[in-house]
């Protein structure tokens, strides 16, 4: 099951970016470390966005076919379903979604041999929060840019 992490008191953190009439954007964090989870979420929900978790890719596909997201950042190396079969699942599934593929070693091999694959963007462990927020702005901008949450290339 997915986590949720609120941010302040519950309600959405407001930023000059959102109003009532602009709801905050709605991001899945999939990482099996619960350090790394919780900070990412944690940091995304302090900067406004709405912020639900997965401990591994089952359970965000779960997630997936139950809510409805703007956003995926996703770990690969983890447990029953790694980050680059979630990736096929979404794509298989046909789901417009843009993926940041946050990791520390990037599944180059499958991204070459699958170029469907393709992350809008990639941030390689260690990243700061810094590095977190200023590519979830930009894949976030881009896809609001293209009028659709279709596959980015970055």
């Amino acid at each position: 099951m997915k986590d949720c992490i609120p941010s302040h008191s519950g309600e959405a953190a407001s930023t000059p970016l959102q109003s009532q009439t602009n709801p905050p954007d709605h991001i899945l964090v999939v990482e099996d470390d619960n350090f790394f989870r919780r900070l990412n979420a944690a940091v995304l929900a302090q900067s406004g966005y709405e912020v639900d978790t997965a401990e591994d890719g089952a359970a965000a596909w779960q997630a997936l076919n139950t809510d409805s997201y703007d956003l995926l950042a996703s770990d690969n190396r983890m447990p029953k379903v790694s980050g680059v079969d979630l990736l096929k699942k979404l794509r298989a599934a046909r789901m417009v979604l843009p993926v940041i593929m946050a990791t520390g070693t990037l599944p180059k091999e499958e991204f070459a041999r699958y170029p469907w694959l393709q992350p809008a963007a990639t941030l390689l462990k260690p990243y700061t929060s810094e590095d977190m927020l200023r590519t979830v702005k930009r894949v976030l901008r881009e896809a609001a840019g293209n009028g659709d949450k279709s596959q980015l290339m970055i």
